[in-house]
């Protein structure tokens, strides 16, 4: 077993992964994540985006190939390993905001803070800190319940970020956002990222959302490429144009 290069926190070699049912999601993918680097991984809908930012967070166990965090082997650990990993260096952002509806805006964004056994008053203030940089402060005591939806994703970026993990894994943060408010939230979240030495694996097929990463690779139907062109789709068109690529070797 070959251990991956020095300055990589995040590090995947030849992964494979089927769905339940059979289909292919990730066929031989491999790169390497430098430390407080942030990756976007783009590529359209159904390229295989979530599957990779799932096997390398170890929210997936890795079926054929191999994911190294710091030199240490994910592939190789077990369930309650790898959730421990998860709640002590990784952070997540789903694309759909997700917050405990008992507790109000601040205590979800605390709540990974708590888990780790950091006190209610550090945990809260850390929380009240980033509800603000997300301009909801405000809403800081409300449940999520009482929030839109674009400010319930907020909590979540908010709640990610609130324990400075070593890794950020943020699958299309800010797919529920206007355009106004996507802006705002990935500059705090790109801004926080570097000053706080955060490596960000960051899914998107938005090329203005890659754009804001040190470096973007691509996926098409599973396998990493080199370049993928999409045409352009009009707001009201749904389906996706077919996509061209090359192939990276």
């Amino acid at each position: 077993m070959e251990a991956p290069p020095d300055n990589d926190v995040l590090w995947a070699r030849a992964l494979h992964f089927q769905h339940h049912d059979g289909s292919p999601a990730l066929c031989g993918v491999s790169l390497g994540v430098r430390e407080s680097e942030i990756l976007a991984v783009s590529g359209p809908r159904g390229s295989g985006k979530t599957t990779l930012l799932r096997c390398l967070s170890g929210l997936a166990p890795v079926r054929r190939g191999e994911v190294w965090f710091n030199s240490v082997p994910v592939h190789t650990m077990g369930a309650l390993t790898r959730e421990r990993l998860r709640r002590d260096r990784f952070g997540w952002i789903d694309p759909v905001p997700s917050l405990v509806p008992e507790l109000n805006a601040w205590e979800n964004a605390a709540l990974p803070l708590m888990l780790r056994g950091t006190s209610r008053r550090r945990a809260k203030r850390a929380a009240l800190e980033w509800l603000e940089r997300l301009d909801i402060g405000d809403g800081a005591r409300k449940r999520p319940h009482q929030l839109k939806q674009a400010e319930r994703q907020r909590v979540c970026i908010a709640r990610a970020l609130a324990p400075a993990p070593s890794v950020l894994f943020a699958d299309e943060p800010t797919a529920p956002l206007h355009r106004a408010d996507r802006a705002h939230a990935l500059r705090t979240l790109t801004t926080a990222a570097r000053s706080h030495g955060i490596t960000v694996v960051l899914a998107t097929h938005d090329p203005d959302t890659a754009a804001l990463a040190d470096r973007t690779v691509f996926l098409l139907d599973g396998r990493r490429v080199q370049t993928v062109h999409l045409p352009p789709v009009s707001e009201t068109t749904e389906p996706e144009g077919r996509a061209a690529c090359s192939l990276s070797v």
